[in-house]
């Protein structure tokens, strides 16, 4: 692709457009930033779009969003769905509104029905309205965690989870055959008039999917006799879990709900943070001051779109101690798992299901209830895969789902990860954990000394721009022709090379995996410790997953700085 082609080409053909004209004729001299926008297409793929905000044909614009859009509409019209319309949310990025709003004239356009709701909802809420609507699929525009100057557009399936593989390379070849000016929306007075865009407001869905919710405490009788002495501080981190999560915990009886005031209103700016990302401890800057003022021993915040959940609590001594999202993930799989065995109400077929690159630990206390574990790639709508597949065969009964990013999920009615009823088990462990005369950071360490010392560390190594990309394509490339044999002085016992959905052990032998082929790396080491090496889908850089097992913490964190270092020298 010439990219100084592509500029021309868009400078010519978006000349109307006052705006765009005036940012691309910039950087007319930046030889290196008019490369970056226009030396490919911005992808589409199993988790959407997701670009930096801007003109170009590698950015998120509307022109790339009604492009994505109108090849929607060609796969739902294909696929013969298109009738039951597609419901549509936003978050408090900027442009979400305005980019929520072309996708739904631009589906009216083509003749499909839009549902798109009055104000910013979180993801979860919009996956169980693409159910609930019994809607042909779903859009969310939305960047999740990326800092302020990225959106992004994530597309659902009929089932409430993101599009599989198979769906969204359909959907590339429909949109990758359009010309832009193809792609024009409707005017919205005339989408109104002729019942192309509906507009939803919270009588349709959001009650519904907030007694849902409640629907999914465990414990219910100790919310009722712990929630109102539980003092919790809580953060949207200027997104769309505010109302929902508030609305959540009050109906519950959690009436000492502290909400960080500098962070509570939505912002796309995300004035009071780096990036609106509850993985980063710095999230939580303004939180856990103010819960030691209030006297709270647990903290709490969602992103954006409100589909993960960070969390801090507090130790016996006053420490507040920010968790890894394996750490929350183990908790809540404990509070689930010793609920339903207490309530009688374990399944004997139950199943969790984690992503690859997800602790271990998980396995040990799931298998000690005897639930069956399920290992998926990384991307929620894996797991909601398996929700679906459980569904329709009765083989198993989903309990519990979650991944290291700090995505977590006790119901079936969403198909994604969700900050909602996160906080609603979060709450409900937090309360059990009082009326047991502990904390929740306790029941932690009891988790450690029942089932060994897990570390876990996740290092992203940044390579962007067009170099970056083939830089990538080299070093994978380098590890499947050399696989190394030992690292950190750990034998390498095994080698899972996901894209050729081959297992190979030390010995030679091979095994299937049984999972889609995906671009991924997964080192087996000596005594349960293992590195994973993954190009990410939606930006540029390879993430590298480091977990160790020892019999002390101490010993597990030495372990995995030496893992760590090791391997990151894979990528030199």
């Amino acid at each position: 692709m010439d990219y100084r082609q592509e500029y021309q080409k868009w400078l010519t053909m978006f000349a109307d457009d006052e705006a765009t004209v005036r940012e691309l004729k910039a950087i007319e001299k930046d030889d290196k930033e008019v490369e970056d926008r226009f030396y490919t297409e911005l992808s589409f793929g199993t988790a959407g779009m997701r670009g930096v905000i801007g003109a170009g044909l590698n950015r998120m614009n509307v022109y790339n969003v009604r492009r994505a859009t109108k090849g929607l509409a060609m796969y739902l019209k294909n696929a013969g769905t298109a009738d039951r319309g597609v419901a549509i949310a936003y978050d408090s990025r900027h442009f979400s509104d305005v980019f929520a709003k072309q996708t739904a004239l631009v589906l009216a356009a083509n003749g499909v029905k839009a549902f798109l709701f009055d104000s910013l909802r979180p993801v979860p809420v919009l996956s169980y309205a693409v159910r609930h609507l019994n809607a042909a699929a779903g859009v969310v525009v939305t960047a999740s965690h990326n800092p302020p100057q990225y959106n992004g557009y994530k597309v659902y399936a009929e089932d409430g989870a993101q599009l599989g593989p198979e769906a969204a390379g359909e959907v590339t070849k429909y949109i990758r055959s359009l010309d832009f000016p193809e792609c024009a929306p409707m005017d919205e007075k005339e989408a109104l008039e002729k019942g192309l865009l509906n507009i939803i407001g919270d009588k349709e869905v959001d009650s519904d999917y907030i007694a849902m919710i409640k629907s999914l405490a465990l414990r219910p009788e100790l919310l009722a006799k712990e929630g109102p002495n539980l003092k919790i501080v809580y953060t949207p981190l200027h997104g769309s879990g505010n109302v929902p999560v508030r609305r959540m915990l009050k109906e519950l009886g959690v009436t000492h709900v502290s909400v960080v005031k500098e962070q509570e209103l939505p912002n796309g700016d995300f004035p009071t943070v780096t990036a609106p990302n509850p993985e980063d401890p710095a999230a939580f800057k303004l939180a856990i001051p103010l819960a030691e003022q209030v006297g709270a021993t647990v903290v709490f915040g969602t992103d954006p779109d409100c589909d993960r959940m960070g969390v801090a609590v507090k130790d016996k001594e006053g420490v507040f101690h920010t968790l890894t999202g394996n750490q929350i993930g183990c908790l809540l799989l404990s509070h689930v798992l010793e609920s339903r065995r207490l309530k009688g109400i374990l399944p004997e077929n139950a199943a969790v299901v984690k992503s690859i690159v997800s602790t271990e630990m998980a396995r040990a206390i799931a298998e000690d209830y005897g639930c069956t574990v399920f290992d998926v790639l990384t991307g929620f709508k894996f797991i909601g895969e398996k929700i679906q597949q459980f569904s329709e065969t009765g083989a198993h009964t989903f309990v519990f789902g979650f991944e290291e990013s700090f995505g977590f999920l006790s119901g079936t009615q969403v198909r994604d990860k969700d900050g909602v009823n996160a906080s609603l088990l979060l709450t409900e462990s937090a309360c059990t954990a009082m009326s047991e005369g502990t904390t929740l950071y306790d029941k932690l360490q009891e988790l450690y000394k029942k089932y060994g010392y897990y570390t876990e560390k996740v290092i992203s190594v940044t390579l962007p721009g067009k170099d970056g990309v083939q830089r990538m394509k080299d070093i994978m490339a380098g590890l499947r022709a050399n696989p190394p044999k030992a690292l950190a002085g750990l034998k390498v016992t095994a080698v899972r090379d996901y894209q050729s959905g081959c297992r190979t052990a030390c010995d030679g032998a091979q095994t299937r995996l049984d999972t889609p082929p995906s671009n991924v790396l997964y080192f087996e080491l000596e005594n349960s410790n293992w590195v994973c090496i993954r190009p990410s889908g939606t930006e540029p850089k390879i993430k590298l997953y480091v977990n160790t097992k020892e019999t002390t913490a101490e010993a597990s964190a030495e372990l995995n700085e030496k893992l760590g270092e090791a391997a990151q020298a894979l990528m030199a």
